[in-house]
């Protein structure tokens, strides 16, 4: 059985869409519905990657985002994927600014909780942001859990759910054409995980993101000998590895997290 999900959408850690959301889900008792949270959503494309992962789920979405165009950004998207979407900070704020006459500040995550619990994990979702995508293999040295696998394996919002749970993620992409970072072979193998995918579960995801975005889906991103080819380059990588193996292909993102949980409290 598929259970609805709700989208918590955030410009900072989340926490008061989150808590918003539950209180309102609680008056239906729950009803199975199931909350996703992408925090620190800070510019457009996050905006387009989180829509077409909310279309895909066929779910709603609420979301606190400070800054207008940002909100007027994911309310079109929204309207234009046919999607429902719940403004929980825009209205009030409008309100309160024609009332009292004063400008907002538009300056995201303002309300914070100021506990060690909550700077740890301040500090892990900053580290997720950091070390996103290989950006700095550097990061892959000084993580708890480190994320291997090709595009659009989920690593990001993988990456940033652990992140919550305060493990300090970072994640590499898997190209044929670029050598993986020497630090991933410097670091121990249980600490890594790889990301695996069926081929045409991954040619789907990869047609519907060319197609939100607008691009032809026949392009070589989405051709299924290309995507053969790159998950080929994974199972070698991660053979030479010799890290855990994760099979994504009909696992959503918390699922895949407590897999990763559970090792790591066995350890």
């Amino acid at each position: 059985m598929n259970f609805p999900i709700i989208y918590v959408v955030s410009d900072s850690v989340g926490e008061t869409a989150e808590l918003v959301t539950k209180a309102a889900i609680t008056q239906f008792n729950g009803s199975g519905m199931k909350i996703k949270t992408f925090p620190y959503v800070e510019d457009k494309e996050n905006i387009s990657e989180v829509i077409t992962l909310i279309k895909l789920d066929q779910a709603m979405v609420a979301y606190t985002l400070v800054k207008p165009g940002m909100r007027k950004f994911m309310r079109e998207q929204a309207e234009q994927a046919g999607i429902i979407a719940v403004d929980l900070m825009g209205p009030l704020m409008d309100q309160i600014q024609d009332f009292t006459g004063k400008t907002p500040l538009c300056e995201p995550g303002l309300v914070r909780k100021l506990d060690e619990d909550y700077f740890k994990k301040v500090e892990a979702i900053e580290f997720a942001v950091k070390y996103d995508d290989g950006r700095d293999p550097r990061g892959i040295l000084k993580a708890d859990i480190v994320l291997i696998g090709v595009s659009r394996t989920s690593k990001t919002p993988l990456s940033q759910y652990l992140a919550h749970k305060r493990l300090k993620v970072a994640n590499v992409p898997v190209v044929p054409e670029v050598d993986p970072p020497e630090e991933l072979y410097k670091i121990s193998a249980e600490k890594c995980f790889g990301l695996k995918i069926s081929p045409e579960k991954l040619n789907y995801i990869r047609r519907e993101r060319l197609i939100s975005l607008g691009l032809n889906d026949k392009a070589s991103y989405a051709n299924i000998n290309r995507i053969k080819e790159e998950l080929t380059f994974f199972e070698k990588i991660t053979n030479k590895i010799g890290c855990q193996i994760i099979d994504v292909t009909n696992k959503a993102v918390e699922e895949t997290a407590n897999v990763i949980l559970h090792y790591c409290q066995k350890k």
